[in-house]
């Protein structure tokens, strides 16, 4: 994204002890949505809040580009709109009623939802639910719960953004059905680092003028008017669009109406549920790439639809594989998909050779029951194939490996 996102990035890049271009360019994208919250909105009304979900593993590098907003926000004076953790939904509500416009940067987002899946408190239900009604009502006035001896309040176009970071593999795991199918996933921008960038010397580099400049700029942008009411009444500017970008997000909006059809025929709930969003998330991001590269005078082009577009579906689809891998309705389709997961590793490596159930077994070291039941069910689904054969003493042996469809040599998990 041409403009202050990439500068961030930039920056962000060069100042990091372990360089990681996907969680600089997350970090830099929850950084503009935030400046811009409440400030501009797209001929559609669409605003520029995100919830920005980076998955990396441990020792990558995920706390770096926080440490960059931080000191941005700092800089520009914006220090008062970032926020860490999620007390409950009501502290949620009250944070948005003092600071409208909130930046929540939030470590190990993956815990929120497993408490979530797991319901062992009320609480963090509470949290989703806020969440679902804060990302909706951007653009409209959210009434706030009644409490004794005070009028009911409510908060004008709220804006809450999230820059959480999460470990791949425990974020899809601590997805529920529930949170695959009420919206929730749907809302999330998910964005999977690579790997562990070279390590290196940080080095400790003034922020640049230039970004300081813009933060300064949009700190300082009062659309609308220019009076005491503006931090709580904002009227926002309406970036125009051209109309090659108005052909795009049109031809955008039939596909994703066509895979939501699909889904819809298919049965398929969290297929619907994430494909309904992606024309909205297409034209928030289009208005963010727009006041990115320019942000006194911006406009939404051709260009930035379809660099929306492409980066929504790809996102989308990803999600899509990655839920249905790692979901799970249950305890025991959780181990289901574990012993699928391994299987599916194990073909790529292999090929089409058996694998050796002691192997399995030292990975997953379930109860015997257990390992007979999962075999049983993977059995009469006919995701997987088991043989008895020979060890090397002598002794038989099961060994496993995924079935093979019998109009294809692809396999039925995985591929």
């Amino acid at each position: 994204v041409p403009g202050f996102i990439n500068e961030v990035m930039q920056y962000t890049l060069s100042t990091a002890p372990y360089p990681e271009p996907v969680l600089a360019f997350a970090g830099a994208l929850a950084l503009q949505a935030f400046l811009a919250g409440r400030k501009v909105r797209d001929a559609m009304d669409n605003r520029t809040n995100l919830y920005v979900i980076s998955l990396a593993n441990s020792g990558v590098g995920k706390d770096h580009a926080r440490k960059v907003n931080a000191r941005i926000l700092l800089e520009a004076g914006l220090a008062n709109g970032l926020g860490i953790s999620f007390a409950s939904g009501e502290g949620i509500e009250d944070r948005l009623f003092a600071q409208p416009a909130t930046l929540f940067q939030v470590d190990e987002f993956d815990s929120l939802l497993l408490r979530v899946s797991q319901a062992k408190d009320a609480r963090y239900e509470q949290i989703i639910s806020m969440l679902l009604q804060m990302y909706s009502a951007a653009s409209t006035i959210y009434v706030m719960r009644a409490k004794a001896n005070r009028e009911r309040m409510s908060i004008n176009q709220p804006c809450l953004c999230i820059f959480g970071t999460a470990v791949p593999k425990t974020f899809y795991e601590s997805l529920s059905l529930r949170l695959l199918t009420n919206g929730f996933l749907a809302r999330l921008l998910i964005l999977e680092s690579r790997k562990r960038g070279v390590g290196r010397d940080s080095t400790e580099q003034p922020i640049p003028k230039s970004i300081l400049d813009t933060a300064h700029w949009w700190a300082n942008f009062r659309p609308g008017r220019d009076d005491n009411l503006t931090k709580w009444h904002p009227i926002p500017y309406c970036v125009p669009q051209n109309t090659a970008a108005e052909e795009v997000f049109r031809d955008i909006r039939k596909q994703a109406d066509a895979e939501y059809a699909k889904s819809e025929e298919a049965n398929d709930p969290t297929s619907m549920a994430i494909w309904a969003r992606v024309y909205e998330k297409t034209r928030r991001l289009a208005l963010i790439y727009a006041v990115s590269e320019c942000c006194d005078e911006p406009e939404i082009t051709a260009k930035a639809a379809r660099w929306a577009g492409a980066f929504v579906e790809h996102q989308t689809k990803r999600m899509l594989y990655m839920a249905k891998r790692h979901a799970a309705e249950s305890e025991f389709d959780s181990k289901r998909k574990l012993l699928l997961d391994i299987l599916t590793q194990w073909h790529r490596q292999h090929g089409d050779e058996w694998m050796p159930f002691w192997r399995i077994n030292r990975r997953l070291p379930w109860m015997q029951r257990e390992h007979e039941e999962i075999r049983n069910t993977l059995l009469l689904q006919r995701l997987i194939e088991v043989q008895q054969r020979p060890g090397n003493r002598g002794r038989p042996g099961l060994v496993y490996r995924l079935a093979i469809l019998p109009s294809t040599t692809k396999r039925n998990f995985g591929e």
